[in-house]
Formats: C-alpha cells, sequence, structure tokens
C-alpha cells in the first residue's frame, strides 16, 4: 500500500498537539461548569430541510447516503446531512426533549461540525466546537446576553493566562439597535440592510453605499446615515451618546442600546480591553435578534472571527411554543490548528507518563507491573519499559518520550533531565506537581 495523501480540511494532530487540544478542552469544560452549564452531545446527522431551513447555507452542507440506497428509499426531503454547526441541532435537540427539560436551560456542547467549503489556514471542513446556550420557555431575560459573553470571555481569558493562548477581542452588537434605527430611517426591510452593511471590512465603505443605492433604493443621505452608524465603535457606553447623535429615534433602537451598553459593561469587569461595541457587525445568519458577538484573536485576525453567535428568538419553536435563547461558539480546531502548525504552543511531553519503571528481565517483569500499579494507585501516570534491555537504553527510551522519571527494582527513582537519583517508596513517592501531566506553554 502506498502513503496515503493527507485530507484537506480534516486536521489530524500529533500525539504532543492532541494534549494541546485536551488541556484546552478541559479548561473550556471547567469554566462552562464552574457557571453551571451541562453537557449534552447531539448526533451528527439532521434532516437536510432542518440544516437547510435558516440562512444561505445549503451549499456547504456534506449530504450523506447509503451506498447501496435504491431510488425509492427516499426523496431529497428525507436526505441527511452532516451538522454544520451546533446551534441548528441544539434547536431540534430542545424541541424534541422539552419535556424533559428544566427552563431556562444551560448547556455546553463541544463536538465535531462539517463544512463543505474551501480549506485555508482557520478554516476546515472537519473542526471542533465548543458551545453554549441559555434557552427560555416563551421569553428569556435580557441579563443571559450578558452572562454569556462574560462566561466566554472567562473561559478565553483563561486560556490566555494558563497556556499562552493570544489574548482575544470580542466586538459585540444587537440586532435590535441596528433594526430601530433603519426603521427610524423608514426602512423596512432591515435585514438586507444589514447583510451589505455586514460587508463593510471586506468591500469598504463605497461598495456598501453603492449596494445601499442601487440594490435597495436608498437615498445617499439615508445610505450615508446607514453608515455612519456602522462605523461607530467603543469599548465603553460612550458609543449610545455617538448613536443619539445621529439624531434618529425609534423604541427599538431604545431597547438595542440599553442591552448592548449592558453587554459591553459587564465585558469591560470581567476581561478588561477584551470588548467593544462595534456597530458594524451583524452576523450572516437571520436567525439573529437581537445581541451578536464575534471574536478575533490577537495577532491572527486574518482568521477571522473565532468565537461567534448571538440571541436567537424564533429558531426554537413547534409553531404553539418558543424556546428563545442566547449563546456562543468557540471555534476550537480554528484557534488551535494555525497555533500548532507553528508551533506557538506545545506540550513539555508527548506522552501523558510520569514515570517509565524499568525491567531487569522478563522473568521479573510481574515486579515492575507491581510497582507501576502502586504509583497509578496514587494518581501518577506509569507505564513499564517494553523491553529488558540495558538500563541506559531504558533510559533512552524514556527521554524519546519525554517520560521524567525511570524507577528502578532497587527502589531509586532517577530524574532523568538532572541524573539525580534518590531512594523513594512507590506508595509514598510523589513527582514535583509540573512532572505529574504535560504541561501546556507557549513556544
Amino acid at each position: 500500500m502506498s502513503r496515503p495523501r493527507p485530507l484537506s480540511g480534516f486536521p489530524e494532530f500529533l500525539p504532543a498537539q492532541r494534549i494541546v487540544e485536551q488541556r484546552v478542552l478541559d479548561s473550556l469544560v471547567e469554566t462552562f461548569e464552574l457557571h453551571g452549564f451541562g453537557s449534552i452531545e447531539t448526533r451528527a446527522l439532521e434532516p437536510m430541510s432542518q440544516l437547510a431551513r435558516k440562512g444561505e447555507i445549503d451549499k456547504e452542507i456534506y449530504v450523506v447516503r447509503r451506498l447501496k440506497a435504491e431510488p425509492q428509499d427516499g426523496s431529497d426531503a428525507d436526505a441527511l446531512g452532516l451538522h454544520f454547526d451546533l446551534t441548528v441541532p441544539f434547536a431540534r435537540y430542545v424541541l424534541e426533549n422539552s419535556g424533559h427539560l428544566n427552563f431556562p436551560f444551560r448547556r455546553y456542547q463541544i463536538q465535531k461540525a462539517w463544512r463543505g467549503e474551501r480549506p485555508q489556514e482557520g478554516r476546515y471542513r472537519e473542526f471542533a466546537q465548543a458551545d453554549i446556550d441559555v434557552v427560555g420557555l416563551e421569553s428569556l431575560a435580557a441579563h443571559h446576553d450578558v452572562e454569556v459573553a462574560r462566561v466566554i470571555l472567562e473561559a478565553l481569558e483563561r486560556l490566555h493566562t494558563d497556556f499562552g493562548v493570544p489574548p482575544v477581542l470580542m466586538r459585540v452588537n444587537n440586532r435590535r439597535l441596528a433594526e430601530g434605527f433603519y426603521r427610524g430611517l423608514g426602512i423596512d426591510d432591515h435585514l438586507a440592510v444589514l447583510q451589505r452593511v455586514d460587508k463593510l471590512d471586506k468591500i469598504g465603505p463605497d461598495a456598501v453605499r453603492a449596494l445601499l443605492a442601487g440594490e435597495l433604493g436608498l437615498s445617499d443621505e439615508v445610505a450615508e446615515r446607514c453608515l455612519e452608524l456602522a462605523t461607530i465603535s467603543a469599548p465603553d457606553a460612550s458609543f449610545v451618546e455617538r448613536v443619539r447623535a445621529l439624531g434618529v429615534s425609534h423604541p427599538l433602537l431604545d431597547e438595542g442600546l440599553e442591552q448592548l451598553a449592558d453587554v459591553v459593561g459587564a465585558g469591560a469587569k470581567t476581561a478588561p480591553g477584551r470588548v467593544v461595541a462595534d456597530l458594524k457587525i451583524a452576523r450572516g445568519l437571520d436567525y439573529y435578534t437581537g445581541t451578536v458577538y464575534e471574536t478575533e484573536l490577537s495577532g491572527f485576525e486574518h482568521l477571522g472571527s473565532i468565537c461567534s453567535g448571538g440571541r436567537y428568538d424564533s429558531l426554537a419553536s413547534d409553531g404553539r411554543t418558543s424556546y428563545p435563547g442566547v449563546g456562543l461558539s468557540i471555534g476550537v480546531t480554528r484557534i488551535l490548528a494555525p497555533l500548532l502548525a507553528k508551533g506557538t504552543l506545545t506540550a513539555s511531553r508527548t506522552v501523558p507518563s510520569c514515570v517509565l519503571v524499568a525491567v531487569d528481565s522478563e522473568q521479573t517483569r510481574g515486579e515492575a507491573d507491581v510497582v507501576a500499579a502502586r504509583l497509578r494507585a496514587r494518581g501518577i501516570p506509569t507505564e513499564v519499559a517494553p523491553r529488558a534491555d540495558r538500563f541506559g537504553k531504558q533510559i533512552r527510551y524514556a527521554d524519546r518520550r519525554g517520560i521524567p522519571f525511570v524507577w528502578f527494582s532497587s527502589g531509586e527513582v532517577k530524574d532523568i533531565r538532572t541524573g539525580e537519583q534518590v531512594a523513594a517508596d512507590p506508595d509514598a513517592w510523589e513527582p514535583p506537581a509540573d512532572d505529574l501531566r504535560p504541561v501546556v506553554s507557549r513556544a
């Protein structure tokens, strides 16, 4: 069999890189659970009718069919696709299980998702996401918009301080603010304006102005007002007065300004300097109805948003009951894959083992197994040498794997980095805290 070629867009990590990913995921789980979010997992497949019902994402979906399926086995309406995010399957999960859930329902979910887009740095066809959401029954208090931003900022700040992941900047806006502003200008189709304003960073103000006038028929004055709103940005509540100065009024605008000011204020307390009101942020999917969030990784802005989400009031509804929610999704693979590829993040060793128990001979391997079991019983990751080679070879084996300590049948343990060798009891010996598990650091 010839050497297989990598499949573009489907990243696979080496053992040391996987250790980094696992530590990052463990940190996220701990933060989420500290805030009372419980874990769920949803299936990988969803009906195409469910996946494609919101937003223009049908070209990104991987459709799944049985290899030997007959034409009469099902129609296109019955086709299944791999979920492209975790929000749509979560909405379906809430509807199916609403009778068993306590509202407001708080969940975190860490799973793979799939999108058929062109692979490039920061964009993959298979990737891991870490989501949190709070969902209510018929209504959901606005303070949850503040809460999810605070939790995510805390989680990302912890990755920065504990592992050296670059700091982030979260940009927030509010769909009610934008809709109220546009309606105050006499615009009825606010979503059409949002979709074009969302292109501001990509095509520039002149091109957006031309789209607003040419495609939507807005007057030059109204188009200019829309652009003036989109250029407002502030790290504090000062954006409120700047919006007021534009002279537009509408009840939705007032509501959106208040909600956005609360989010920005809370973010400034949780992670100073990490959140900013940016009134051009729109988010492409049309199910968002309130606060929207996009987050950049400092020094890696070219990756785009590594954490995004927003408030949705009608995504989950069975026609009689609605389940409004708000949530954020961290693109774990989008963050880690570029950092790991560049060697920015690294693990102190490639294996979890802290101790290698040396084997004198194959006849005494059982004794080495007993020592290893006693160390493991105390939570010390331990493996036994695979061969009864000369001790020098066994030490080199440990060194290649990054295992810091070798245990000998004489009852002594050696730190192979310093050469220090001391007598030790497997029922009492403790390694230094930094050696017990692999440590993740920024190179």
